[in-house]
């Protein structure tokens, strides 16, 4: 069984990854570090927040497991 807490630390490390990969991409294409800042946290706290119910509802399906 898969914890609750196991499934938040899983999403922060891959958050943090995106958060950089996107302020990257951001900055490249604009130039400007305070809005490749801002949608980088703004877009990546709701990919947080969907990425963990994410996880918690596939865990809850049955099909594929053994």
């Amino acid at each position: 069984m898969i914890t609750k807490r196991r499934s938040l630390a899983k999403s922060i490390t891959w958050r943090l990854i995106a958060i950089a990969v996107t302020f990257i991409v951001g900055f490249a294409m604009t130039g400007n570090w305070q809005f490749a800042a801002s949608l980088s946290l703004i877009s990546n706290l709701v990919n947080f927040v969907l990425y963990y119910l994410h996880e918690r509802f596939w865990l809850k399906i049955r099909w594929g497991r053994k």
